[in-house]
């Protein structure tokens, strides 16, 4: 394994401060070595060169939203904590105002103000997160996904300072006795780490699409943004389209489609 002298000090100040001292080995280097698409490859995957989604909010009903929301924190095991301060959310609503800050328009429609929009990780071509991680616990995959792994992540929510969406959660107290009940399939969180939205790359590994556009009917579209065949680009070259903060040059994966209306 080859390691610059940047990542050498980065990694063995990290091992430090976990208290392996003059234990360190290269075999304890390895440990902190990123994870790649390869790592989860499997016979049947969905592949694609960059993930992506495109949200048709004309198509959501407050009725599909929870169902969406519901299926996705049962799969994962999302736990509800009761009170807004220690929430643990992978995908939720927000307003408008709050959901794009920096698209201000005082004439804009009052349903349109009002609206829940649907709100989860973006995946960015270029995440913040990954960057300040010193673990390398949240990671960017090949095919886009932003991912967390979970037994790496030392709870120091640098990541959370750093994205700009306000994506991601920290487990103040065992999530364990809030979650009403266990899908033995999907690994519960401890407390002291982060979680998040993860594109529901299991379920792409498996063949399977994200559970929110299986729960969508059909407003949410995944797909491979590179692929000007595919459905999500299909829809963005006939629909105006919109990202959360696109000046921070982070390159959202998630679109929004707001008037639903197709172009000529």
């Amino acid at each position: 394994m080859s390691i610059n002298r940047r990542d050498f000090l980065k990694k063995a100040g990290v091992i430090a401060a976990l208290g392996l001292g003059g234990a360190v080995t290269l075999d304890a280097f390895e440990l902190l070595e990123p994870l790649k698409a390869a790592d989860f490859t499997s016979e049947n995957k969905l592949a694609a060169q960059r993930w992506a989604m495109v949200i048709d909010m004309s198509k959501l009903t407050q009725g599909d939203i929870d169902e969406i929301i519901k299926g996705c924190h049962e799969l994962h095991n999302v736990p509800d904590m009761g009170n807004p301060k220690d929430e643990i959310k992978w995908i939720w609503t927000d307003t408008y105002e709050h959901v794009f800050p920096g698209d201000e328009n005082h004439y804009l429609d009052e349903k349109t103000k009002t609206m829940p929009f649907l709100t989860l990780c973006n995946h960015c071509n270029y995440p913040p997160c990954v960057r300040v991680c010193p673990t390398q616990a949240t990671f960017r995959r090949e095919d886009g996904v932003v991912g967390m792994d979970m037994h790496r992540c030392i709870g120091c929510r640098f990541c959370m300072a750093a994205c700009p969406y306000g994506a991601r959660s920290f487990n103040y107290w065992d999530p364990k006795p809030h979650i009403a009940k266990i899908n033995p399939e999907y690994p519960h969180r401890t407390k002291g780490v982060v979680e998040k939205c993860n594109f529901c790359m299991d379920r792409l590994d498996q063949g399977l699409e994200p559970v929110c556009v299986e729960k969508s009917k059909g407003a949410l579209v995944f797909g491979d943004l590179e692929d000007p065949h595919s459905e999500v680009r299909k829809l963005l070259s006939t629909h105006y389209s919109i990202r959360r903060k696109p000046e921070l040059g982070s390159q959202p994966s998630v679109y929004y489609l707001i008037g639903g209306e197709e172009r000529a």
